[in-house]
Order: C-alpha cells, then structure tokens, then sequence
C-alpha cells in the first residue's frame, strides 16, 4: 500500500549573528517536544512561498515578503503512516520579532549546535547542509 504523501514547507530563518530559528512542537502534537524548523502544510492552490508567509505570520507574528525566501534544499523521508516532503527555505529578512505563538518555545542556534536539540527524523539530514552554508 503506498504511504500519503505529505507536502509542509519549512524555513530556516537566519539572523544577523548567523544563528537558526528553532521551535519546539507542544507536547500534545504527533512528535510534540521535537525541535522543528517552522512551517507548516501546504494548502490546496498554495505555492510553498505562499504556505510559508501564511505559517510564519501565524506561528511566529512576523512577516516575511517573497523575494525574501530562498529555495535551499528539500527533506524526503518516510514515516510509518506517511511520506513527508519538505522544501526548506532559508530567509534573512523579515518584520517583527518571532514569537512562539504555536510552539512551547523558541530558540536562536548556530548551525553547529542544532545537533544538539531532539528533531523528527526527516530533518537531521538538513542540520549537515545547513552547517556547510553557515
């Protein structure tokens, strides 16, 4: 039987000290305590530029413009119950201060350090790429 395919977009927001944007998924939710790069699923009609302006104004309260985000790299992994795919994005630019409007907590990483935070398997293999660009 073949898995359902999973469309989320993710964003690697960078700041100016070079530091990554992680937030920790509640407790309640599937993989809850996990670090993650924020984001969120497709919606139907949606561009994953679209996708993530909308999750980052909704999880976060910032906002960031289009030409802002930048394709990087893409995560395809395979969980029991469904395949996941992933653009990452990587964004250095945005209005507002990130706030955990969804998530348990928010932390600024060096790339170095991400490691060193619990994530779903799907993202580990960015944490290698991300470390190579910063």
């Amino acid at each position: 039987m073949a898995l359902k395919l999973v469309l989320v977009a993710a964003c690697a927001l960078i700041d100016s000290d070079g530091r990554v944007l992680i937030a920790q998924r509640p407790p309640e939710k599937q993989m809850g305590g996990l670090w993650e790069f924020p984001g969120g699923k497709w919606e139907a009609g949606e561009r994953p530029e679209e996708t993530l302006i909308r999750e980052l104004q909704e999880e976060l309260g910032i906002t960031v413009k289009e030409p802002c985000l930048a394709p990087f790299t893409f995560a395809s992994h395979a969980y029991a119950d469904f395949h996941l795919l992933m653009p990452l994005y990587i964004c250095r630019r945005w209005e507002g201060i990130p706030q955990a409007k969804e998530h348990t907590a928010l932390k600024w990483v060096r790339a170095k350090e991400l490691s060193d935070y619990p994530m779903p398997p799907a993202d580990l293999p960015l944490i290698p790429m991300l470390r190579d660009l910063l």
